[in-house]
């Protein structure tokens, strides 16, 4: 079979292209070796099950050790003891029916008469007693359980790693999820359970995540491809891919997958362009994707509104890096740290969570919008931002309450204006990021630069502030003309106040300032 790029899954050497999983982990081998309980998280579909899986091989390969990979997905929701338990116990017995060399040991766990708050340790224990190598167990998942459940598992496992200097128990174990073990108390019903020295929670050395793709680790898997069929992949087509993922493994993936199977056809004979990325970055925003689904979903949560809608704004200075809430996002993939300043993860997630944020007013908005200030040469965004300020005007009040990011409703409802210029054939290019009290937006069409900067009024320096940085950005883009849309944060200030067009020059510089 030939191999091809994987967006559905674990990967699997002889079917998919992919890199030594273990190479995005370093030092999870050391850990093993040297006996240790830690942890691995990674947002969803970044290569968690595949490194497990490739561990386990390895591992069992080696005639050292016994290992064991076991989902605990199937144990989520079942937060009470009498349920949890047994479930975790029946995952285990899963694990080991499929196991090469453990698979008569399954009846070792289907013990019942210890009790719950021992049975999981107690079982373990027999396990071990009963196996001519150590242990090595990756809990895959291990996120999903919660409540008492998640207690009584995490205290089972600490005891027996405290205990096991007289009692055998497991040689190295990895809880594996999304978040996380310091995350894991949002899970349990009450804080006070989780409290005092011997904390459920103490029983992990470390915690390792796994690092995206490097530039050249992209080029790295799209030359697999090449190999394999003589299909290239231009080295400007791997920084588009670079720079539009910013390495996250699905999304790599997905835009190779998109660009051959979709665009090509399977047609190994034609040249792969950069062009072609964008083109299949557009299409899975259009299509969003499960993986793109499942994020967007989230969006509507309350606690990822309360970091994401600052992100939106560029104000999110005051954003608690420790809080659950902060946790939670940045687990989720959602947002990155760039050397302080919080941004959406990549521009491709970027531009999703725009989109989808104000989906309900681009379907609403009046088609005739498409190509009303394009001439095939030039926009009239004078002219677009002229009539948007009489849309504000009349419905901003309306649109402001539909949206559940309220603060960031004026950008939201200024791209969703925009977005219909992209369906004429414009391209949008936007920027979030927290400290920067700015949204920056490039429009591009025709082969001309169009850039506009966003900001609330919050002071009397706005202005002058948002000159600046406008004309620092106008500066990045070679551009000469640029707009500067000023909102005011407050509804009472008349609309004749604030409805104001003026024109300032700034070092040979044309900026429109336009007052909303």
């Amino acid at each position: 079979m030939a191999r091809r790029f994987n967006t559905t899954g674990p990967c699997f050497p002889e079917e998919h292209y992919l890199l030594p999983p273990e190479d995005r982990c370093p030092g999870v081998m050391d850990l093993i070796e040297e006996k240790h309980f830690f942890v691995i998280h990674a947002p969803r579909q970044s290569g968690k099950t595949t490194l497990l899986n490739t561990l386990e091989g390895r591992l069992n390969s080696t005639g050292k050790f016994h290992a064991i990979y076991c989902s605990l997905e199937s144990v989520q929701g079942m937060d009470e003891l009498e349920r949890g338990i047994p479930a975790v116990l029946g995952c285990l017995e899963s694990s080991l029916r499929y196991h090469p060399k453990l698979k008569p040991q399954v009846e070792l766990l289907a013990a019942n008469h210890w009790p719950l708050n021992t049975r999981i340790k107690d079982c373990l224990t027999s396990l071990i007693q009963a196996i001519d190598r150590p242990l090595v167990i990756f809990f895959d998942e291990a996120d999903c359980l919660g409540g008492e459940t998640l207690i009584s598992f995490l205290r089972q496992l600490r005891d027996g790693y405290v205990n096991r200097g007289r009692v055998p128990f497991v040689h190295s174990l990895a809880l594996v999820g999304m978040r996380n073990i310091r995350d894991y108390r949002v899970q349990v019903r009450s804080e006070n359970q989780t409290l005092g020295s011997a904390s459920p929670f103490n029983i992990a050395v470390e915690s390792l995540t796994l690092k995206y793709f490097s530039r050249n680790e992209i080029a790295a898997l799209y030359q697999q491809h090449t190999d394999a069929t003589g299909q290239a992949f231009p080295p400007e087509l791997v920084d588009a891919v670079s720079g539009l993922t910013l390495g996250q493994p699905w999304l790599v993936n997905a835009l190779a997958r998109e660009m051959i199977v979709k665009t090509c056809r399977n047609d190994f004979t034609v040249p792969l362009t950069a062009g072609m990325a964008h083109d299949a970055a557009e299409q899975i925003i259009l299509r969003r994707d499960t993986h793109i689904d499942s994020l967007l979903e989230r969006l509507q949560e309350e606690r990822v509104r309360r970091i994401i809608e600052p992100v939106l704004l560029g104000e999110g200075d005051d954003i608690q890096r420790q809080s659950n809430d902060f946790q939670f996002v940045r687990d989720l993939g959602l947002i990155r740290d760039d050397q302080g300043t919080l941004m959406i993860a990549n521009p491709i997630y970027n531009e999703v969570i725009a989109r989808t944020l104000n989906s309900n007013l681009q379907f609403s908005l009046p088609r005739e919008l498409i190509h009303r200030w394009m001439d095939g040469t030039t926009l009239d965004l004078d002219g677009l931002l002229k009539s948007f300020q009489e849309f504000w005007r009349d419905h901003s009040e309306a649109w402001r309450e539909r949206f559940q990011y309220k603060e960031a409703a004026p950008y939201l409802v200024l791209l969703a204006f925009l977005q219909q210029v992209v369906n004429g054939g414009a391209k949008i290019s936007r920027e979030f990021a927290t400290g920067t009290r700015r949204v920056d937006v490039c429009v591009e069409y025709a082969g001309r630069r169009y850039p506009i900067e966003m900001k609330l009024i919050r002071d009397r320096n706005t202005r002058e502030e948002g000159l600046t940085q406008l004309s620092r950005y106008m500066d990045t883009l070679g551009a000469r003309q640029g707009w500067l849309l000023l909102f005011s944060a407050q509804s009472a200030v008349p609309w004749e106040q604030r409805l104001t067009w003026e024109t300032v020059a700034r070092e040979e510089r044309a900026i429109q300032v336009v007052g909303l």
